[in-house]
């Protein structure tokens, strides 16, 4: 075998184990009401359970399909049972690689334990008996901060949290300056929160470990925000040390905008174009108008002509206004953080002039278009209306939409199969908005940034 070379390891040889863990801080108990529907295999929550469970027990995975997991691992199980004295969960032909010498490597643990917990809590909480409470912009806002709550990443402590946003499919040149930035950022005594998975959603972490380290700071956080559509198909990075599943794509976008104190955008693919155009039309609405938030797009040198992309295409849809709200920082890591820094420190003095939290950005406007989760099926992508004369913001709630629904075709286990079963997506509208789309997607697939491996085969058909 040529030196270097790949080994294959047949799926059959693939080692698993067998083990009884036991939660603690958090986690200590449930009702037997939360445990029924964690166990119920016909229509309750157990598949989803073992399907999350899986992908946390494979963090660091180099794929994107959420279906590889399963098909590595296809005897995989997991109980969770309640006992007189605390909880249990039985893992049955775990993948090996989430144990050290017969024991579960303790941040695993940590991240299954929050699976668990946040599983169990929406299938309560935010089950159908609970529908109308989700039917107000109101109501949705508060459901995102109790989710938050109850996953204890609100601490009142002084702003300091840093969103980075980017792809998980990158080269190693972006790869590396996503760990510079990382780096001055926790020089600056900044926290990271990305969307936990690899590439752009892990560089700002592992950067900012290695400067935390040398500011001696102990109680640092790398939190990780997903949803159970993109969990499977993006496994939590190590470095995580407190993971949040959101029920679906909206409400984790929401949970991303009331914790920032300030946003980071890295280059990526569809996902990241979906985040950017979530945030400037929110920042867009009259209601938000004067509120501080930091938002800087940035890259290496050879990043350039992406934002430059971007930054057209943002012109020419939500026009020159938008393009207001965000500052664009090419190969310099350094002036981004200083940037980043100065702008969180009017967010401060902001937050304390109005008496707004520093943990939860209440004051920021969500409205309910951007809240209702979007079912991407080829009808609703088809109905999506990409046409000039609309208000910015409405433009962008449906620009977002669609290329939330090329994610779902991209990377999501449900998209996937409505691609195999009817063809690509058709998205309509303006014959200038579809060409500046057409031309931006194609871009996205001549650099490799829809999917880490493999060719790529479009979920999409843009119709001019």
């Amino acid at each position: 075998m040529p030196q270097g070379a790949a080994v294959q390891i047949p799926v059959s040889t693939l080692p698993t184990v067998d083990a009884q863990i036991y939660p603690k801080g958090g986690l200590d108990i449930l009702s037997r009401e939360e445990v029924a529907r964690l166990r119920d295999a016909s229509g309750g929550m157990h598949d989803l359970l073992r399907r999350c469970a899986l992908a946390v027990l494979t963090s660091g995975s180099a794929s994107d399909d959420p279906r590889a997991a399963q098909e590595l691992y296809p005897d995989f199980d997991i109980q969770v049972n309640q006992q007189d004295r605390g909880m249990r969960i039985d893992l049955l032909n775990a993948p090996a690689m989430a144990f050290v010498d017969g024991q579960i490597i303790r941040g695993v643990a940590e991240l299954l334990f929050a699976v668990v917990r946040d599983l169990a809590y929406t299938a309560i909480e935010l089950g159908p008996e609970y529908e109308a409470d989700l039917e107000t912009t109101a109501g949705i806002t508060d459901a995102v901060f109790r989710l938050l709550r109850n996953a204890r990443v609100l601490h009142p402590t002084d702003p300091n949290l840093v969103v980075c946003w980017g792809g998980h499919s990158i080269g190693r040149e972006e790869y590396v300056y996503t760990k510079q930035v990382g780096y001055e950022l926790g020089l600056r005594g900044l926290d990271i929160c990305t969307g936990c998975g690899p590439g752009a959603m892990k560089g700002p972490m592992k950067g900012a470990t290695i400067a935390h380290a040398k500011q001696r700071r102990r109680r640092t956080r790398y939190i990780g925000i997903t949803e159970p559509g993109i969990i499977a198909a993006e496994s939590p990075n190590p470095i995580v040390n407190h993971l949040v599943i959101m029920p679906d794509i909206e409400k984790r976008l929401e949970a991303f905008v009331r914790m920032a104190h300030g946003i980071i955008v890295f280059p990526g693919g569809v996902g990241t174009a979906e985040e950017i155009l979530y945030l400037l039309g929110i920042l867009l609405r009259e209601e938000n108008a004067g509120r501080r938030f930091p938002l800087i797009l940035t890259g290496p040198t050879g990043a350039a002509p992406y934002f430059e992309q971007i930054d057209r295409f943002i012109r020419l849809t939500l026009g020159d206004a938008a393009a207001e709200l965000y500052e664009i920082v090419v190969a310099d890591p350094a002036t981004v953080a200083q940037h980043m820094a100065a702008g969180i420190r009017k967010v401060r003095e902001q937050r304390v002039e109005q008496k707004d939290s520093f943990f939860f950005n209440w004051a920021m406007h969500v409205p309910l278009a951007f809240q209702q989760p979007f079912a991407p099926t080829h009808e609703a992508m088809a109905a999506l209306d990409l046409h000039h004369g609309r208000k910015p913001h409405e433009l962008a709630a449906d620009l977002r939409r669609a290329f939330s629904g090329i994610v779902a075709g991209n990377v999501k286990e449900d998209g996937l199969r409505r691609i195999e079963a009817y063809g690509p997506f058709e998205i309509h509208g303006d014959p200038d908005i579809m060409q500046a789309l057409d031309a931006l997607l194609r871009a996205f697939v001549e650099q490799r940034r829809m999917k880490i491996a493999g060719d790529y085969k479009p979920c999409y058909r843009v119709v001019t």
